[in-house]
């Protein structure tokens, strides 16, 4: 019974608090026409009933005063029990479960999050499944000032429409009261310091790969320019010297003659070494034996 009802209630949160209050309802029920079969008047089953609740109002009363606007706040929340949301602390993950005191998020990650619907309604929650699936991402391209930006501009719209999980093209996309164009859109965003900055706009058809979609539409972005004449631009300095600084001259070929000249200043030191004292440059011929003997007779 309760699951037909829950069919008929497009809020999935809703529809299952029916078939958790049928299922109860139902439980109930039977207990009473089981303990009334055994027996026990009607009277007695309700000032049992009531003593009852009477308990299980004191002991949870404490828990139920820490959120006093939490049975009010679950039909206000923004997303679904299966929506893919993500919170203003970058975690994203599908909606698994909304009870009446916290909502248990399962994440990207493959852990489980649960968040105490209090405090859930205080965080920015971005719903990526809210109405339509459709998702407007983009990303930012810095070329230099002297390529060619009409076909730069043509080739990152190109890259984008490569990827199978981008929409190419159809009727424009509707947000509020303005139309957007589902095909890739390439615009100039502004003149940098360093280049001229592109900023492509895209749709993806499902949120569930967001990062993958970007990495590959990045990665064919960079295939086509580098195959083009366009050149991406990067950060960097060009430094100019006044002549205030002062100017340092520099010749290529002086370096090879400095070394030559200590060459041959080395080689003449060492001739000069190698002469006699005597300033005998070894051109005579050493003194006979024999000429000392005559000597010495005379």
């Amino acid at each position: 019974m309760g699951r037909p009802c829950a069919r008929r209630v497009s809020r999935q949160s809703v529809a299952q608090t029916i078939v958790r209050g049928v299922r109860a309802g139902t439980i109930g029920t039977a207990l009473l026409v089981g303990l009334s079969a055994a027996g026990f008047q009607f009277e007695e089953l309700l000032l049992g009933t009531a003593v009852f609740s009477a308990v299980i109002g004191i002991v949870l009363a404490p828990l139920v005063g820490e959120d006093e606007h939490a049975v009010d706040e679950v039909p206000d929340q923004p997303f679904e029990i299966g929506d893919m949301i993500e919170l203003e602390d970058g975690t994203t993950g599908f909606v698994e479960d909304i009870t009446i005191r916290y909502t248990k998020i399962f994440t990207l990650d493959n852990t489980f999050l649960v968040v105490p619907n209090g405090t859930m309604r205080e965080r920015d929650v971005t719903n990526f499944s809210a109405e339509d699936e459709r998702t407007r991402r983009s990303i930012d391209v810095l070329v230099t000032y002297e390529s060619d930006i009409a076909e730069a501009r043509r080739l990152v719209e190109r890259a984008a429409r490569d990827c199978d999980a981008v929409i190419d093209g159809g009727p424009d996309i509707r947000i509020g009261v303005a139309r957007y164009m589902a095909g890739p859109d390439c615009r100039l965003h502004e003149f940098g310091d360093n280049g001229i900055l592109l900023r492509l706009r895209y749709w993806v058809k499902k949120p569930y790969k967001l990062a993958k979609v970007q990495s590959d539409v990045n990665t064919r972005i960079r295939e086509r320019l580098a195959d083009a004449d366009v050149e991406m631009a990067y950060p960097h300095r060009h430094l100019v010297f006044d002549g205030t600084s002062g100017v340092a001259r520099v010749d290529a070929d002086s370096g090879a003659a400095t070394q030559a000249d200590a060459d041959r200043v080395a080689g003449a030191t060492g001739s000069e070494t190698a002469a006699p004292e005597g300033g005998d440059t070894g051109d005579e011929p050493p003194e006979s034996p024999d000429r000392d003997a005559d000597e010495a007779e005379r």
